[in-house]
């Protein structure tokens, strides 16, 4: 039987890549996965300190979590990002040692969430909100197939916490829209997309009948995506997000909607890459 992919956390010692080692210790342990912690040290650093300490957190949160730990002699993001590879998520502190002050998300961070081929969680926001307090998770909902993946991780991550899931779908109504638009305008052919119920009916279809536990709230909202998403996800636990692949380029295209939600939600952020 093939070993279980760990759940990989970048660890430098800093409180915000504690905490992320907390996160990343419960989640191991709900998802039944090992915990592999690794430290980017460079030449001369002392690869001990962080990587003990990270170690006991993590045995402290989650007793009996398996636990492994690597010190690869290259930057933070080329040692994650490869990690990332053979991994079952990645999880990262909102900033750490050697960022500018008052960054609200570090460079490391930012760069493997844009890059990484698997889901990456970015640990930001209050105790309360990486705790597990509000017992609901967020995902947004794109018209497309965009959010199809992250929908699904969705699903899974309020199937393993028993949480409730509030499925998110955000749209604009056309600036001076007619009740019945003369035909052939450009009003007829807004009429012609999809109704937000329907993006969402759509979208949730498949997930319930593998997660037949999770209650579902849909929830439309009129304006701007970010608006709406940072708002629910300020009395959330995790708010998931998905993200394309880039043109011709390895990796994520985050987009600025994500950036926006990486920056400043009040709960951690998933970003799950699309196949």
């Amino acid at each position: 039987m093939a070993a279980a992919m760990p759940l990989v956390v970048g660890v430098d010692g800093s409180e915000p890549s504690l905490d992320a080692v907390d996160w990343a210790a419960r989640d191991a342990a709900l998802h039944t996965r090992p915990l592999h912690l690794v430290h980017a040290a460079g030449p001369g650093a002392d690869p001990s300190g962080p990587v003990t300490a990270a170690s006991e957190r993590a045995a402290n949160v989650s007793p009996g979590l398996r636990l492994s730990s690597e010190v690869p002699r290259e930057d933070a993001v080329s040692a994650l990002i490869g990690k990332g590879r053979q991994a079952f998520a990645l999880v990262v502190g909102a900033t750490g040692r050697g960022e500018l002050t008052g960054l609200l998300l570090g460079s490391v961070g930012l760069a493997v969430a844009a890059r990484a081929d698997c889901p990456v969680v970015v640990v930001r926001g209050s105790q309360e909100h990486r705790s597990g307090r509000f017992r609901r998770i967020v995902v947004g909902v794109e018209d497309g197939t965009e959010s199809d993946r992250a929908v699904e991780y969705a699903f899974r991550e309020a199937h393993v916490r028993r949480c409730e899931l509030v499925a998110v779908h955000a749209w604009n109504a056309p600036l001076g829209a007619l009740p019945e638009p003369p035909p052939g305008s450009w009003y007829a052919l807004e009429a012609h997309r999809r109704p937000p119920a329907q993006v969402l009916d759509d979208a949730l279809r498949g997930p319930p009948k593998r997660y037949p536990d999770v209650v579902v709230s849909p929830r439309t909202v009129e304006g701007p995506a970010r608006s709406a998403l940072l708002g629910a996800a300020a009395e959330a636990d995790l708010l998931v997000v998905g993200a394309g692949a880039r043109q011709g380029r390895p990796g994520l295209q985050l987009g600025v909607i994500n950036h926006v939600l990486l920056h400043h939600a009040q709960c951690p952020v998933m970003v799950v890459p699309r196949k």
